[in-house]
């Protein structure tokens, strides 16, 4: 239960804090759309997501390798 209330915590954090389209402050909220694409863009594009860009799409590929490789 912990485990989940932190990570909703995390999230919500994550939010208000680093997400382009959430606005705080009165000075940004007044203008009605947001001229912040590079923001949104290395929002949208954390390390973890270029991370994962590279890798391949497998949960478990040494398992994938054992039932796929042709047996003798």
């Amino acid at each position: 239960m912990s485990f989940v209330t932190g990570m909703c915590v995390f999230q919500l954090s994550r939010n208000i804090l680093l997400n382009p389209d959430v606005r705080i402050n009165k000075a940004k909220r007044s203008t009605a759309v947001l001229e912040n694409s590079d923001e949104g863009r290395q929002y949208a594009e954390h390390g973890l997501r270029r991370f994962l860009r590279t890798r391949p799409p497998e949960v478990m590929p040494s398992v994938n390798r054992f039932f796929s490789d042709a047996r003798d």
